[in-house]
């Protein structure tokens, strides 16, 4: 989902080094100017972000006579705007007044001190009492302290097509209990409805972190009750290894490729599978059940380049069932973005204003509709307004309440890794649950410095 090759990560240090001498003289040049860094679509058609930012300047501007608001775009892939991004933070210079920063890897810039922690303004802010919790958790350091305002999240749940259900025999109001009913119905499939891959799991390091989210910790975060994290223990702050929820995991992925219920595998481990699943074998019907991510429908929109006006009645959604039907009931994990103030912004003030014009009921509903995505206000998604804008936006709304954020501290990406790692053996068959689960404990006390707990 997010390259880290080394050799893009060399070029966009080089290109970064370009971009700050674009920059100017920083964001302390002007206390009446608040500079507002953001990523850019690499697609030129796609205006999302900049249209709407543009409108907020304006409101902006009129509700505060005599600030200004300077847009600093950065048009880069994800990796490139991470690494541009942090070049910036490191100087009062090139700091931006507020930047927009991903819950992936937001936490690896409150370790590096990049940014300022906004407990003291978030209390004086009503507004912020709106925002439901595990959304406001995301922004949150190891420290307890609150780095961002979220601006929305996602939430993942199955997709199944009531096409291949209704050759299977299987009902269009499918709503699986528990792991052995997912499997059941895409036994039915194979059985019943040739042609067709029955179930997408996501899986290996060609995936990146779509197999580790959408895929393994969609299962791993459904073994116990919901109350305490499976993969992190966040009073001890050490890794979990060694628990029987990840082999569990693990059997699950296992279950689905070594009885050829999913793709090939050589399918699976195509970097580029994802592009095939949603635009050619959902459209198409030859896809059974997905498990995905609530935003699918923008790439089926009007103008998108691979329109599908029907989606949604050929189309079924149900949530992810923890693994014994156990409470809660359902699962689902969640990402996004925030808005954060960087630690050597010249205004942060002015900056913190600005989140609030951004953050009004009105604004937030705005942007959730305009970028297809979930809305972290209460207010916002409870409004019918909101509720119907879009097939689909209720049910993973709903999921909110539901959903868990990945532990995204400083070794995350590494621990990640080490995922995608287990899931790709047991998926080729080169290894056994127990051999990959106790590689990738091994692995965990080396990524993480030893910061593990065995359970």
């Amino acid at each position: 989902m997010r390259p880290t090759a080394v050799s893009i990560l060399a070029l966009s240090l080089v290109t970064a080094a370009a971009s700050l001498t674009a920059c100017g003289s920083g964001s302390g040049s002007s206390p009446d100017t608040v500079k507002v860094s953001f990523k850019q679509s690499m697609d030129n058609s796609i205006k999302v972000t900049d249209t709407y930012l543009a409108d907020i300047k304006k409101q902006f501007e009129k509700e505060y006579p005599g600030k200004k608001v300077e847009l600093v775009p950065i048009k880069a892939s994800d990796a490139d705007y991470y690494t541009k991004l942090q070049q910036m933070l490191r100087s009062p210079r090139t700091a931006p007044d507020l930047v927009y920063e991903d819950t992936f890897l937001i936490n690896s810039d409150i370790t590096s001190g990049y940014l300022k922690p906004l407990d003291s303004y978030l209390a004086k802010w009503k507004d912020w009492g709106q925002f439901i919790d595990t959304a406001k958790s995301a922004a949150r350091g190891e420290d307890g302290k609150t780095y961002g305002v979220p601006d929305g999240t996602d939430t993942r749940g199955l997709w199944f097509d009531k096409r291949v259900f209704e050759k299977a025999g299987l009902p269009t109001d499918w709503q699986p209990r528990n792991w052995d009913d997912v499997l059941a119905a895409a036994r039915t499939i194979k059985a019943k409805v040739p042609g067709v891959t029955p179930l997408n799991v996501y899986t290996g390091k060609a995936a990146g972190e779509t197999a580790s989210m959408q895929g393994f910790e969609m299962l791993l975060y459904g073994t116990n009750d919901g109350t305490a994290d499976p993969l992190y223990d966040k009073t001890g702050k050490k890794w979990i290894a060694g628990s029987q929820g990840f082999k569990d995991a693990l059997s699950f992925v296992e279950t689905v490729y070594k009885d050829k219920l999913g793709p090939d595998v050589s399918d699976a481990l195509d970097p580029n599978y994802r592009n095939t699943v949603w635009g050619e074998l959902m459209p198409q019907g030859k896809l059974g059940i997905n498990l995905d991510g609530s935003w699918l429908p923008q790439n089926w929109l009007k103008g998108s380049g691979r329109e599908w006006p029907d989606w949604s009645k050929q189309l079924g959604l149900a949530y992810m069932p923890t693994q014994h039907g156990q409470a809660p009931g359902k699962v689902s994990m969640s990402g996004g973005w925030t808005w954060a103030v960087p630690a050597k912004a010249g205004n942060p003030d002015l900056a913190f204003d600005f989140i609030k014009t951004m953050q009004t009921k009105a604004n937030a509903q705005k942007w959730y509709i305009a970028n297809s995505g979930i809305a972290v206000r209460k207010d916002v998604a409870s409004d019918p307004s909101y509720t119907s804008a879009q097939p689909g936006i209720k049910f993973f709304t709903d999921l909110v309440a539901s959903t868990h954020y990945r532990p995204a501290y400083l070794a995350y990406p590494k621990v990640s890794t080490a995922i995608q790692e287990a899931m790709e053996s047991v998926t080729t068959g080169d290894a056994s649950v127990d051999k990959a689960a106790s590689t990738y404990d091994s692995t965990l006390k080396d990524v993480t410095d030893n910061q593990v707990v065995t359970q």
